[in-house]
């Protein structure tokens, strides 16, 4: 096996490193990502990590929940094992400020891969993008990727468990924080991606007619205070709206695929969401289904386009996690990977071609 995936539910750091050590004994691990609940101490999961896989470039992230090994777990630490014969090569960057620009970042895996990152080929080559969920800068920061390189970056904001106090990317046996941890990858073998979202798509429209964007805060649609036009929308009362936020988001519709924006919370007549919003953006009420459904399609056809699938790398919105708690059917989410070797966790957001909600974007490897 060249791709194993682990998981310890101990609630002791030091018992939970050392039984994954133990799943991952029979590989000769070049890469270890892995996932780690806020119950974890940051400087101190991410040392433990790193000292228990010292030949390995180990990274991840802070969570609100993990996948792993066909379960949906909490409190947990999960990680993904890669031997040399699953990836060619890796570079981790840790971009240690947002405040700055990646283009120093992107110095940095040129001279490695020796070669432009705008001339990578995307065929060969992918990215992670871990970043801390708390900060805002998903936008500005998945942007400024595009514009640099033609690789594919996939990913997912850290969480911490909804306390909504501190995230954490690590990497180098460190824990850090207003930071964005970046990786390239060269897989041995094809690889592919999937996006799936679970919604209808409904007529209604609305058109952000005044935002202040910097705080991911819409004023009005329609020309109306944001949250009267869009429980009008839904022909309920004002007072229902913050009720429907998990089941009817609303999206940017993009040839007929929805790219989510989940409202957060309401301010006044305003609505604050999960992700940027701009002025002049028109956007769909979108209408929640069935999850499990989805997902299983879009699984069924990965593994019909690539034949055979060895791993899988799962960024789940923290939404639909909660919208799977309250239906009772995380047992049957995470069954759906229980036959493949399996990471990922719940996100506060989605990094796949922009910054997204309410979406699971996943890594997959033939």
């Amino acid at each position: 096996m060249n791709i194993v995936s682990a998981y310890s539910s101990n609630e002791s750091a030091d018992l939970a490193v050392q039984e994954l050590q133990r799943q991952f004994k029979d590989l000769d691990a070049k890469v270890v990502m892995y996932y780690a609940s806020s119950a974890f101490a940051p400087e101190t999961i991410s040392g433990k990590m790193q000292e228990a896989f010292p030949a390995a470039t180990v990274f991840g992230c802070s969570t609100s929940g993990e996948i792993a090994c066909g379960k949906m777990l909490k409190n947990s630490l999960v990680a993904m094992a890669f031997d040399g014969q699953a990836l060619k090569d890796v570079r981790v960057e840790v971009i240690e400020d947002l405040g700055k620009d990646a283009r120093a970042t992107f110095d940095s895996f040129e001279r490695y891969f020796n070669k432009p990152m705008a001339e990578m080929d995307p065929q060969q080559y992918l990215g992670i993008l871990l970043i801390d969920g708390l900060s805002g800068k998903e936008e500005a920061v998945i942007d400024r990727i595009g514009d640099l390189t033609n690789v594919t970056f996939i990913g997912g904001s850290a969480g911490d468990d909804l306390k909504f106090a501190a995230t954490h990317v690590y990497a180098n046996g460190r824990s850090y924080s207003n930071a964005a941890l970046l990786a390239v990858l060269e897989p041995a073998k094809e690889f592919s991606f999937i996006k799936t979202q679970s919604f209808n798509i409904l007529p209604q429209k609305l058109v952000v007619t005044k935002a202040n964007e910097a705080a991911r805060e819409v004023l009005e649609f329609n020309g109306k205070p944001a949250v009267q036009a869009y429980a009008e929308a839904l022909g309920i009362p004002v007072e229902e709206a913050a009720g429907r936020f998990m089941h009817n988001p609303v999206g940017l519709v993009i040839d007929g695929e929805p790219f989510v924006r989940s409202p957060q919370q309401i301010k006044g007549g305003s609505m604050i969401f999960y992700c940027g919003v701009v002025e002049g953006m028109e956007l769909s009420v979108l209408e929640s289904t069935n999850i499990i459904e989805d997902t299983r399609k879009a699984l069924d056809e990965v593994k019909a386009r690539l034949g055979t699938v060895s791993g899988i790398v799962n960024f789940n919105c923290i939404l639909r996690t909660l919208e799977l708690e309250q239906k009772h059917q995380t047992a049957g989410y995470g069954a759906l990977f229980a036959d493949i070797p399996t990471v990922g966790f719940s996100t506060y957001g989605e990094q796949y071609i922009g910054h997204i909600n309410q979406t699971a974007t996943m890594l997959v490897f033939k």
